[in-house]
């Protein structure tokens, strides 16, 4: 027993389970909702685990096959992964219960839409997550990268309907040509160091022309598929048009993998490229998202668009990072960790209540929730919760992460980041209000069509309970953020 539950089996389970529970989702439709919620079980036990074993032990490697780097694929857990791992946990087993309920239809002339193929889908897209958490060579995050977005696009055209395909073709097309970039700069990478291990790559001496060209292909086709301004044009659509499930993973834990992918270069395998304009760059993008983003969520009319534009927007505080890094290393790196854990959570629980609203009246626009916040208590305490957390207020999570990352602009002298900040949490809290001023001070103008089962309703509030936890509960992933802080020596 104490062999089974050991790190080296634990690190390759946590991608192998729900691989597996994809696979059986396909050869049987009709016990794929099961074989989910038992693959998230499992998955989230061994996620649980492993962190465990990594905060008892330190960072954990596993070579596959006995074949370690460079030839063979090397798996590696240090406290970032784990949580990373536990919390995409927590929200994949909201998630699944709360599909098992949103795909049963509940009105005669609805269709079962989605159900057969959503749960392979949710599986795949868990699997290649928890793989690129703790891949450690270029190739095997490529791979693991298409296996995430291929499904991901098919989420999004899972109601069939023409806007959903349309959306999806647009994200598929985006995200072909950013894994086309991604890829190219991976071959440069290999034909100047010879390797592909983010941690060889760094000590290869590789010339400077070909890593900045690398980098620079690899940023770009990575930020495509994170969504930063001015290459985020394809996630509106698709977020606010893939079921309400979909739109939590998409939102919540897709985009985040990406960015995942873009820090570890510049951090692990390009740490000098951090003195580069670049940097500078990305954090001039970033706060263009921050602002552009929330104004375009003040001027949407449905709640998930507003949710949408509103990723756009939280998206951009995490590439803040690049130039707070050499400056103030410590809270820029746990403020951006920080802030994109207590993301995840929050954004997830959004999608998951309008998901909610969408039920109960049919709709998601503002004027149909108009008056119907106290009929649907639970959904919109949720939402409230949640929003807090994107504002940056106390006790969320959402605030340790801006209070963090405040501290690294402000310690550093880079007091415009910190402005940026500081109006787009205003922004935050200005289109939370916007929905909750539609559902509780604007006249009842519909009846509920359905009354949300819990199934819907506590799925999202858990999650946005857990923002919460993530805020009054900081030191522990406070320390393990802080012992696994990248070392920015060139």
């Amino acid at each position: 027993m104490s062999d089974i539950l050991s790190p080296d089996v634990l690190l390759p389970a946590v991608v192998l389970v729900p691989l597996l529970g994809a696979a059986v989702a396909v050869a049987s439709a009709r016990a794929a909702a099961a074989t989910a919620v038992i693959t998230a079980l499992l998955t989230a036990a061994i996620a649980v685990l492993l962190g465990r074993a990594v905060v008892a032990g330190g960072a954990v490697t596993h070579a596959a096959g006995a074949w370690g780097a460079p030839l063979g694929i090397e798996m590696h857990a240090d406290g970032v992964a784990v949580l990373l791992l536990v919390v995409t946990a927590a929200i994949g087993i909201c998630i699944t219960v709360y599909a098992t309920s949103y795909f049963r239809p509940i009105f005669e002339d609805e269709e079962d839409r989605g159900v057969r193929f959503f749960w392979p889908l949710w599986l795949l897209i868990w699997a290649a997550l928890n793989a690129i958490f703790v891949a450690t060579d270029l190739f095997n995050l490529y791979v693991c990268l298409e296996l995430l977005t291929l499904p991901a696009v098919a989420m999004v055209a899972l109601d069939g309907d023409r806007e959903a395909v349309a959306a999806a073709t647009r994200y598929l097309l985006l995200s072909i040509a950013g894994s086309l970039l991604f890829l190219l700069g991976v071959a440069i990478v290999y034909s100047g160091s010879g390797t592909l291990a983010l941690a060889a790559i760094r000590e290869s001496g590789m010339d400077a022309r070909a890593a900045a060209t690398a980098l620079t292909l690899m940023t770009t086709g990575l930020a495509v598929k994170a969504a930063l301004v001015p290459l985020h044009v394809w996630l509106p659509p698709a977020h606010a048009g893939a079921p309400a499930p979909g739109s939590a993973v998409l939102s919540g834990l897709v985009v985040k993998a990406a960015f995942i992918i873009v820090l570890r270069l510049w951090t692990e395998a390009f740490p000098g490229s951090l003195l580069a304009p670049g940097a500078d760059l990305l954090g001039v993008l970033g706060a263009i998202a921050v602002l552009w983003g929330s104004l375009l969520a003040l001027r949407q009319q449905r709640v998930k668009l507003v949710i949408a534009y509103s990723t756009v927007a939280q998206v951009g505080y995490l590439f803040l990072v690049f130039p707070l890094l050499l400056e103030a290393p410590g809270p820029a790196w746990s403020g951006t960790m920080y802030h994109l854990l207590s993301h995840a959570l929050a954004k997830a629980a959004l999608f998951l209540a309008a998901g909610a609203m969408l039920r109960a009246m049919g709709s998601d626009r503002l004027d149909d929730i108009a008056g119907v916040g106290q009929k649907l208590p639970m959904t919109f305490a949720a939402f409230g919760i949640a929003g807090l957390n994107l504002a940056g207020m106390p006790p969320s999570g959402g605030f340790i992460g801006k209070w963090l990352l405040l501290t690294a602009a402000l310690s550093s002298g880079q007091w415009w980041w910190a402005v940026v900040i500081a109006i787009g949490s205003l922004l935050a809290a200005a289109y939370v209000l916007l929905v909750l001023r539609a559902a509780f001070l604007q006249p009842r103008a519909r009846p509920l069509r359905h009354q949300p089962p819990w199934q819907l309703t506590a799925p999202a509030l858990a999650l946005a309970l857990l923002s919460v936890v993530l805020g009054v509960w900081a030191e522990p992933p406070l320390l393990l953020l802080g012992a696994t802080a990248p070392d920015l020596a060139p």
